[in-house]
């Protein structure tokens, strides 16, 4: 760790970049220093994908809070999104409340939306008794390691995202929950603005249908990314007696499943290709346990995130801009 002529913090070259600060700083310091340092913090984004800010003195939401008002003016809210999480104030939200035993595959924050996030703010308030990290996983990485013919295949046909979403009784976040509205007319506006094909369903079930590409471009480093998250989708993620289940319950019409994910002509994506995919994102994947305080800043284009099993407590707050 190699120290620096600012007395209050080191850093840490490696994935994601770390900034090391002394445990006693305050969280007014740390803004102060964050504010006058932007354009190096964007740069080692864009070299890294993700920035690790420790020891921040962040120690609650409030601290969170006043952090995120001085450094971006622009959070976006969760609407559209399908990942059980809170809003808690503001723009911040849980980071997931699924159960701690389950894994969360790595993806691109909404990346299945026409409006996604450029960059996502991690913050650790209470860290895992164990487990627990939000994985990261470069996408260049991910993109330049896939086999060649599977990725032409992609590039050409793009992905189709299906949710069904329901009206208050079922599984997963309504689709009040997810618009963050119980008026219908307010979700149809925000489909027609956002490119989603929509239809309301019997018992208030609302289908949604994206298209959209599987690879895009890093709007400031022109580089070519894998984009997407077709895989958490896909049902053969889900437990064998589960997707049995559900595709019995659905009379195995996998459009009408809770989620669905294929080409974005319509057509299927072998299992196989699904696992091998999830298989070499997983094996690009770095994980950093987290402290008390941690600030993690994800590139959500240059870099994936999911989150792994944990035990105890554990506290991360997130918010997006």
């Amino acid at each position: 760790m190699t120290a620096t002529t600012n007395l209050f913090f080191t850093e840490t070259p490696g994935t994601p970049y770390q900034y090391v600060f002394d445990p006693a700083v305050s969280v007014e310091s740390f803004t102060a220093w964050y504010q006058a340092n932007t354009v190096m913090i964007d740069e080692r984004l864009r070299v890294h994908g993700a920035v690790l800010f420790r020891h921040t003195g962040i120690r609650d939401i409030d601290q969170f809070n006043y952090v995120l008002d001085g450094v971006t003016h622009k959070l976006k809210s969760y609407t559209d999104g399908f990942s059980p999480r809170s809003k808690l104030q503001s723009n911040i939200y849980t980071s997931t409340e699924y159960d701690a035993d389950y894994y969360i595959t790595l993806h691109n924050e909404l990346s299945y939306s026409a409006n996604w996030p450029d960059k996502l703010f991690f913050c650790c308030i209470i860290p895992p008794g164990g487990g627990g990290e939000t994985p990261i996983a470069d996408c260049r990485n991910i993109l330049r390691a896939m086999r060649p013919d599977l990725l032409d295949t992609f590039r050409k046909k793009g992905v189709r995202y299906i949710r069904n979403v329901h009206g208050g009784q079922g599984a997963g976040p309504s689709w009040q929950e997810t618009y963050e509205t119980d008026s219908r007319e307010v979700v149809e506006t925000f489909c027609r603005n956002n490119n989603i094909r929509f239809a309301w369903k019997e018992d208030d079930m609302l289908q949604l249908i994206q298209d959209r590409p599987a690879t895009i471009k890093h709007p400031v480093t022109g580089e070519e990314v894998w984009f997407n998250q077709v895989d958490q989708f896909h049902p053969s993620h889900l437990p064998e007696d589960i997707y049995d289940m559900l595709m019995m319950m659905h009379n195995n019409d996998v459009n009408s499943l809770p989620m669905y994910g294929c080409f974005g002509d319509g057509s299927p994506i072998d299992e196989n290709d699904i696992r091998e995919i999830r298989a070499l994102a997983d094996s690009k994947r770095v994980l950093t346990p987290w402290q008390q305080s941690d600030l993690l800043l994800v590139d959500n284009i240059l870099v994936s995130h999911g989150r792994m099993p944990y035990t105890g407590e554990r506290k991360i707050l997130v918010a997006m801009e």
